[in-house]
């Protein structure tokens, strides 16, 4: 059994997380799902451009660190706020969000709230997903959000996760946002520094009819930092989801991105900035499922690579038949910024219906020679040119928002990449 697979394994034995005997047979369950499939290998479709030897070698205790924190940016309040996987009352302040029920899963286990436990009851039989099965045994906690029916304006809430940079351990969150009928929210998770350490997340996404989540992910981890990161996302008719994924972070980070348009009319919006650098590895996998009439989805994404970095993502469109009229369309663009860097793309389309649309393109190449000669003739530095048709190129991806406010809000937390004055890192 690999070293990783190994230690999850004893945190399981020896912490023996919380629930009542229903929860506890769903985590020994998966637990044995996990190991029934194993660490995952490179001859897995899937997985084929992970570093996975090297991790397969680690081993992650649960984590104990509680110092080392740089709270120094924290965004204004609403906001959450979690540290080294453990909510950090202190830091939190949830004043001025009507409407907006905010609870942790590690209260619902306490309390044996039967709803919100049944997060932990679903089953991962895929045998490509065993990080899926491993965050159901281990998960002590996570954010449940339920946001009331009909359309009041609200601040953005955000959601912090900030790690030590001391932290060496290993930890596991399960979240759910739902939101009601005609509901409207904007939420922004915050993922940064994490030390030598391990996390694994997994959030559960509910949109009923009508109702309009916008979603944003801003990932700065420690270039030591592992994270497995999922996203599962049911959209019903007339409901819209606005997403947006930046990363600039960590040592493997790796994003499954899940879009289900389950109602006539459903949309999702989805836009992404992967930026590696040094010699991290960026891994998402996207796919956007249609299986209703009428649904529409538009995905947006941009992929960079400098140093020694790699960037892998995969973009599949499914339409399911029965879902007729369905428009669906991905773009993929990708920039290698350096001779050693390594971009790895994969579009797929997979259509069982009539009379629907769907496109999907993918290119990678390098900044334009023509275009950085014009800027440097005209006096622009090579640096600040370079600099200025990096923007350019990502600038498409970050358009999903549509929300002037809101974007200028989001600047101060973005990376340095792609702060309005940065520069190539």
């Amino acid at each position: 059994m690999a070293n990783l697979l190994q230690s999850l394994t004893d945190a399981f034995l020896s912490r023996a997380p919380g629930g009542n005997a229903r929860v506890r047979q769903w985590r020994e369950s998966a637990l044995a799902q996990a190991l029934r499939v194993g660490f995952p290998h490179n001859k897995l479709e899937r997985w084929k451009h992970a570093p996975l030897r090297a991790m397969a070698a680690k081993s992650f205790a649960p984590e104990t660190c509680t110092s080392g924190i740089d709270d120094s940016a924290l965004p204004p309040a609403p906001r959450v706020v979690f540290v080294n996987g453990r909510y950090d009352a202190a830091r939190s302040s949830i004043e001025g969000l009507a409407g907006v029920r905010i609870s942790r899963l590690a209260d619902a286990l306490h309390d044996e709230d039967e709803r919100a436990s049944t997060l932990l009851g679903r089953a991962f039989d895929d045998i490509e997903a065993p990080f899926a099965s491993l965050n159901t045994a281990l998960a002590e906690d996570g954010l449940l959000l339920d946001i009331d029916a009909g359309d009041s304006e609200r601040p953005p809430l955000h959601m912090v996760f900030i790690g030590s940079h001391e932290a060496e351990g290993s930890h596991a969150l399960r979240h759910r946002i739902e939101c009601r009928e005609g509901a409207r929210l904007t939420v922004i998770e915050h993922h940064r520094g994490g030390g030598a350490a391990l996390d694994n997340q997994f959030w559960h996404v509910h949109l009923k009819p009508g109702s309009r989540l916008v979603h944003v992910r801003l990932q700065t981890l420690d270039p030591r930092h592992i994270q497995f990161s999922r996203t599962d996302a049911a959209i019903a008719g007339d409901a819209q989801y606005v997403r947006l994924d930046v990363e600039t972070g960590g040592h493997y980070v790796r994003h499954e991105l899940n879009l289900n348009l389950q109602g006539r009319n459903a949309t999702a919006l989805s836009g992404g900035v992967l930026w590696a650098t040094g010699t991290c590895t960026l891994d998402t996998r996207l796919v956007s499922r249609h299986q209703a009439p009428g649904t529409a989805s538009t995905l947006i994404w941009r992929g960079l690579a400098d140093d020694r970095s790699r960037a892998n993502f995969f973009g599949g469109i499914r339409i399911d038949a029965g879902a007729d009229g369905s428009d669906a369309a991905l773009t993929n663009k990708n920039l290698l910024l350096s001779e050693q860097a390594q971009i790895n793309t994969q579009p797929a389309l997979e259509i069982h219906a009539d009379e629907v649309k769907a496109a999907h393109g993918a290119t990678v190449g390098q900044l334009d020679a023509g275009a950085l000669f014009y800027l440097r003739s005209r006096g622009v530095p090579e640096h600040e040119a370079m600099a200025l048709l990096t923007r350019a190129f990502y600038a498409e991806a970050l358009t999903v928002l549509d929300d002037d406010n809101l974007f200028a809000g989001l600047t101060p937390y973005l990376p340095v990449q792609l702060q309005p004055e940065g520069a190539l890192s």
